[in-house]
């Protein structure tokens, strides 16, 4: 009997010892969005970062910074309540070359070290070739 007490005694106390708080799971596998390879003049550079409120408090999102001034991340201005989801956009400038930015975000969630998540952005982004259409082909065999 004494073993069964016991044994209840530290299955109630352990509850107390999990995490009580704002949860942040973000949708995207390891936090990173992959352009791909896009064409400038085609793609707007915006993208979103989704992530759902996994605790019991509301998740606050304190503040949001980019690695560079080349992408610009907006962040929601309301507490997520629990179960609730939001989004973290993100604009790249869409300069030609290989995308590798990182955006940290600073938050009230106690599933991460200090609050903080790395998110992450890689890609390629490449300038559409000009086809000139008054061009000349010389694909034509030359009579003699």
């Amino acid at each position: 009997m004494k073993k069964i007490v016991l044994i209840a005694f530290l299955m109630l106390t352990s509850f107390g010892f999990a995490q009580k708080g704002a949860k942040i799971e973000f949708k995207d596998k390891d936090n990173t969005i992959d352009y791909g390879t896009v064409t400038k003049d085609e793609d707007s550079g915006v993208r979103s970062f989704e992530f759902t409120n996994t605790g019991d408090e509301p998740l606050i999102i304190k503040n949001v910074q980019s690695s560079c001034g080349c992408t610009v991340p907006s962040k929601p201005t309301e507490p997520i309540q629990p179960g609730q989801t939001g989004k973290i956009d993100v604009k790249y400038n869409m300069n030609p070359g290989p995308i590798r930015k990182t955006i940290t975000v600073e938050t009230n969630a106690v599933n991460v070290e200090e609050g903080r998540v790395a998110l992450k952005i890689k890609g390629e982004v490449i300038v559409k070739p000009v086809v000139n259409l008054l061009e000349k082909k010389n694909n034509s065999p030359i009579m003699q």
